[in-house]
């Protein structure tokens, strides 16, 4: 390819559409919406599409990597949003530590599955 790519954006399903937009609304993405159940959500230069469609088996294998700077940071952070307290089917696991880093994981209302990791220092 001769092409520079400008943006990778996955697509993903929900399970409730309103419900999935506070709930990315809440984690800091800001929403710009395309048409009805269809929207982008973008923060700090990433981005991703939310569509109002929900396939069982597409949703609960479907899992995003986030990056973090400071893994213990984001998963306190997380605690204290009291996500699962708020929407139903979200939970959220402890920080797990393996050789190339750490990750704490998130389920979103609709089953898909959000890590958010930190690259030990080489």
């Amino acid at each position: 390819m001769n092409q520079k790519i400008q943006s990778l954006r996955p697509f993903i399903g929900s399970k409730g559409f309103d419900r999935s937009q506070a709930f990315y609304k809440e984690l800091g993405f800001e929403e710009t919406i395309l048409s009805p159940g269809f929207s982008v959500f973008q923060r700090d230069g990433f981005s991703f599409y939310l569509q109002d469609a929900y396939v069982k088996d597409w949703n609960e294998n479907t899992m995003l990597f986030v990056e973090v700077s400071d893994v213990e940071k984001c998963y306190a952070w997380l605690q204290g949003l009291e996500l699962d307290k708020k929407y139903e089917g979200v939970q959220l696991k402890p920080i797990r530590r393996e050789s190339w880093g750490a990750e704490c994981f998130l389920l979103d209302p609709s089953g898909v599955l959000l890590h958010f990791g930190q690259f030990n220092k080489s």
